[in-house]
């Protein structure tokens, strides 16, 4: 951060109160550069909107427009980065830990709220760095259902003129994958 960098959770508040501290502090953070690039696509042909508050990406893709908070922990949430902000200030700040109580009431929002901004910074400090998805990433797909031979021998019948059935035993499970 800047050498004007909070130092108590009261001057933590005032300053990430201010939009303009906050795009600051995130501009520094994701782009230490100073030049700023599109996330999807890493183009530097951007221009900041500032009525809209977005970027705007000049290559042709399908979401051209962009925001402080993708491609971060912060990304496809409803929580202002006035809020986000002073939430993994204390976070990091406090030695002990912070209950999602305690974080509720100091930046009065719900508990469900403060539990849900405590686990997405706590997996950002794990992972060490605000970016959604970084490192390797393992990915495995599975079939589930039940197994044909198992089956009532009516239900087999009525799953067999449904077409629900057939050679390969996949047809009728629910596709589950996971990443990791």
């Amino acid at each position: 951060m800047e050498s004007q960098s909070p130092d108590t959770l009261r001057d933590a508040i005032l300053y990430f109160a201010d939009f303009e501290n906050c795009r600051r502090f995130m501009m520094d953070l994701r782009w230490p550069s100073g030049k700023v690039t599109c996330p999807r696509c890493g183009a530097d042909n951007v221009t900041w909107l500032e009525k809209a508050r977005v970027w705007k990406c000049y290559a042709k893709h399908e979401r051209p427009t962009f925001t402080l908070k993708t491609g971060t922990i912060f990304e496809e949430s409803p929580i202002a980065l006035e809020k986000w902000l002073p939430a993994a200030w204390l976070v990091i700040n406090c030695k002990n830990g912070i209950s999602s109580y305690e974080l509720s009431r100091d930046l009065k929002v719900t508990q469900k709220t403060a539990w849900f901004m405590l686990h997405r910074v706590r997996l950002a400090m794990q992972s060490g760095t605000f970016e959604k998805m970084s490192g390797e990433v393992e990915a495995d797909e599975s079939f589930f259902g039940g197994k044909v031979k198992n089956m009532h021998a009516m239900k087999k019948i009525r799953k067999y003129i449904a077409g629900e059935i057939n050679q390969g035993g996949y047809v009728g499970k629910a596709i589950v994958m996971g990443l990791l």
